[in-house]
């Protein structure tokens, strides 16, 4: 990621469960590091479960500005964004990291703000992959579920993250086993794999490989 050269929007989206949020949070916690500004939204009006707000805390310590909808973690589910996401992709005054909802029904909420980010045309559209995960078990199937995606917001992917896992037992075999089908989507694509994502307690030393805290709440982003 040293070589790595952010856009001023980096959006991730993928399929349920393949950890997108999870992402989000630490690439912000990673581009932090590298400029002064940066914010993160949370558009994700599918999954009230597993939400950017859970990493409030963190996001805060580190000078982060989460904006969320205001029903984010509590009982009522309602498909509210909140209005500061305009200001987001429209300011151009920060860095701005956007987690989209799970599949193209969640990918329909980017739809509003697909205009200005394509205008600006200064973004990094990001397919998280889990290929341990159903309906992107290979490279064929996460290739349609990108295509819905794409299809649903309007706006084409430019990238991929490998983050296949099986949660707290995933192994580095586990991980390895899923490179050659992150190239594949790759080619497939013809997009580029610009990290493959892992807990930092496993020991993979392949090249381009990013660690990260997955079972905890998103403390850390380290390079191998």
């Amino acid at each position: 990621m040293d070589n790595y050269t952010p856009k001023r929007v980096t959006l991730f989206a993928g399929h349920y469960g393949s950890g997108k949020t999870n992402i989000a949070v630490n690439f912000a916690l990673w581009l932090k590091s590298k400029v002064l500004n940066v914010k993160i939204a949370d558009l994700d009006i599918v999954n009230p479960y597993f939400r950017t707000k859970d990493s409030a805390r963190v996001l805060d310590n580190a000078g982060i500005t989460l904006i969320s909808s205001k029903y984010a973690n509590t009982n009522v589910d309602l498909p509210a964004l909140p209005e500061q996401t305009y200001g987001l992709v429209q300011r151009r005054d920060s860095y701005a990291v956007l987690d989209v909802g799970g599949d193209d029904r969640g990918a329909y909420a980017l739809g509003r703000y697909a205009p200005y980010i394509l205008e600006e045309n200064d973004y990094e559209m990001v397919f998280v992959a889990n290929f341990y995960r159903p309906l992107t078990a290979n490279a064929e199937e996460a290739l349609e579920v990108m295509r819905e995606i794409e299809g649903a917001c309007g706006i084409k992917f430019t990238a991929i993250v490998n983050n296949s896992n099986l949660g707290n037992i995933t192994t580095a075999d586990d991980v390895r086993a899923t490179l050659s089908e992150a190239e594949k989507l790759s080619d497939l694509s013809g997009l580029p794999v610009i990290f493959t994502s892992v807990d930092e307690k496993i020991n993979v030393n392949e090249n381009n490989v990013l660690k990260l805290t997955l079972q905890e709440k998103y403390f850390d982003i380290k390079e191998n």
